[in-house]
């Protein structure tokens, strides 16, 4: 229930599973969006902070 992770790729769908957090990267594979609870934009806009910024800073 405390951990995030974020990932984009099949070898992230595990982790994300996990999760009591999970975030696909905007420019994801479409079967990590469909496991991820959420999302965020691509790793060109900045997805991963603004997943952090938004699940961990708060």
């Amino acid at each position: 229930a405390n951990v995030m992770a974020i990932g984009d790729q099949e070898n992230d769908l595990t982790m994300l599973q996990f999760a009591g957090t999970s975030v696909a990267m905007g420019n994801a594979i479409d079967a990590v969006k469909a496991v991820a609870r959420f999302e965020t934009t691509t790793n060109s806009e900045d997805g991963v902070a603004k997943a952090i910024e938004r699940f961990v800073l708060q």
